[in-house]
């Protein structure tokens, strides 16, 4: 068996979603401590502990106890290499955590047993359900009082659309919560409350009738236990990793990632069966990730990882053969060779070199601008992934300089945050005005925060009605579009890449120009790819 076929099935690459406050972030932290990656995990919660979580890494992430950008976690685990990605869960960072799912084999989707199956959670289960990515539910924070397991099970089929198949049970829940049982390896769990932050022993029973399980847990809870575990075994589909790779089937793990519970359990039926790195369509063939040639594709950028030093990373997913230091790889879009001394493996925001990387693999290529988001890389054969979408957003405002000095730092900062896709930028046609738009509110408050502590820039910002960016397609020659361009000169604008963009204040004004106008095309959607 080839090195890099053995490499290939060494690697997990899987992402964590979830509605915000699920337990995502949490989760994460407790999946590191389970990889000797971190000594004592740290509540994204409690303002006591001064640590924060490993992977909130942006200042504004830890003043609101939030994750706002997607962070990229490497961690060994039983002779493999798990790589996570964890997505912020609020639904104004929505875009980040799409484009993130383009670069994982599975997801985990963390649900909160109180609150059950919320609205983003659902947002982010359709997408996962369009790609068929294999996911397995984790039911977080059963030390709580919340629904009961049956019911969860029910809302999560009904709610999601998902087949489900529990693989643990819990005993009892919130002030009951005894433990859990293990139905993948067969044992209980359980949950000695004074150690909190260390795991409980686990007994193993061969048998669900054994009579010192009643000891254990007391005969009620045993009484309850095996009626449940009848019920699973009649209602529930049997787990088959067929149906999971295919994203038919869905297994369920109960647990509680604050106190380190089910979290073990998780991980390890997680190695077992989640796939090791999937081929990848592009444009021209599907590409696996046994070929020996080098390609990848970047999904993300992020600016100022280390304020000290203005520096961009790009994120670059592998799909296929080894990536290596200082040797020489294609940029398709730009058609350009470009060479990378120090591409980084991450640890939150710790970085370190790495001589060579695989398929499934996310590097870190220090970057000067020249990469966007979507932009593939090969050892030379000219080919392109597909599918990284960027939205027509639903806010706007004019941005400000508000301290003239200051114009070239404002500049430089919307910039970089906007090759970042943290928002889009429109210059206007007319007067040259800056408008900023995005797909969540949120959003403007991280750029104002970031343009300040991190370019030294400060702006404000004034309110726009507009219905939506349309990006515009034309024969600029034609008449029907000078006669376009003249009627609507106010709202014509350019994105970052000198697209036309129609900035329309409602749908009745897209659906007139439409009927007016039936040859210049409006579109909501661009892929990246189309900015050529």
């Amino acid at each position: 068996m080839s090195d890099l076929l053995k490499e290939i099935q060494k690697r997990k690459t899987f992402g964590i979603i979830s509605h915000p406050d699920a337990g995502k972030t949490t989760l994460t932290e407790k999946l590191l401590l389970f990889g000797g990656a971190i000594q004592e995990a740290g509540a994204v919660k409690s303002n006591k502990i001064k640590k924060g979580a490993t992977s909130d890494f942006m200042e504004i992430e830890r003043q609101r106890g939030i994750s706002v950008a997607t962070s990229v976690l490497a961690f060994e685990y039983r002779d493999h290499k798990i790589n996570i990605l964890d997505t912020p869960g609020h639904k104004d960072f929505a875009e980040d955590t799409y484009r993130t799912l383009t670069a994982v084999d599975s997801v985990i989707v963390v649900i909160d047993v109180a609150k059950g199956v919320e609205e983003q959670t659902e947002k982010l289960v359709k997408v996962c359900r369009m790609r068929n990515i294999p996911m397995l539910v984790f039911i977080n924070k059963l030390d709580r009082e919340g629904k009961d397991a049956f019911d969860l099970l029910d809302e999560v089929e009904q709610k999601l659309g998902l087949t489900v198949c529990p693989l643990s049970l819990p005993i009892g829940m919130g002030s009951d919560f005894q433990g859990i049982y293990n139905i993948w390896e067969n044992n209980i769990q359980l949950f000695l409350e004074e150690k909190k932050q260390k795991v409980g022993d686990s007994i193993r029973f061969d048998d669900i009738n054994d009579a010192s399980i009643d000891e254990v847990i007391g005969e009620k809870a045993a009484g309850t236990l095996r009626e449940e575990l009848d019920l699973i075994q009649s209602v529930y589909p049997e787990f088959s990793r067929e149906d999971y790779m295919k994203g038919d089937l869905q297994p369920v793990f109960f647990g509680s990632a604050l106190n380190n519970f089910g979290v073990r359990e998780l991980l390890d039926a997680f190695i077992d069966i989640a796939p090791m790195p999937q081929p990848k369509e592009s444009d021209t063939r599907l590409v696996k990730p046994e070929e020996n040639n080098f390609t990848g594709f970047v999904f993300k950028i992020h600016a100022n990882m280390d304020p000290k030093h203005r520096d961009r990373l790009a994120f670059v997913k592998i799909v296929s053969g080894t990536f290596k230091r200082n040797e020489n790889y294609l940029l398709v879009r730009e058609g350009k060779k470009m060479k990378f001394s120090s591409p980084n493996a991450f640890f939150a925001d710790k970085k370190e070199v790495v001589e060579e990387s695989f398929p499934g693999d996310i590097v870190g290529l220090h970057d000067t601008g020249s990469f966007r988001i979507g932009d593939t890389l090969t050892g030379g054969e000219k080919l392109s992934f597909k599918g990284i979408p960027s939205f027509s957003p639903e806010h706007f405002r004019y941005i400000n300089n508000n301290d003239p000095l200051k114009a070239k730092q404002l500049a430089k900062g919307i910039d970089q945050l906007m090759d970042e896709g943290v928002a889009q930028l429109f210059t206007l046609e007319m007067n040259g005005r800056k408008i900023i738009g995005t797909v969540g509110a949120l959003q403007y408050e991280v750029i104002q925060y970031r343009l300040e502590h991190e370019y030294g820039a400060k702006c404000t910002y004034e309110p726009l009605s507009m219905h939506k960016a349309c990006w515009v397609e034309a024969d600029e020659k034609s008449e029907e579009f000078k006669e376009f361009a003249r009627l609507k000169q106010r709202f014509l604008a350019r994105d970052k890449y000198n697209q036309l963009v129609f900035l329309a204040d409602s749908s009745f004004t897209i659906h007139m120009t439409q009927e007016k106008f039936p040859n210049v095309k409006l579109h909501f959607i661009s892929e990246f790819q189309d900015h050529q």
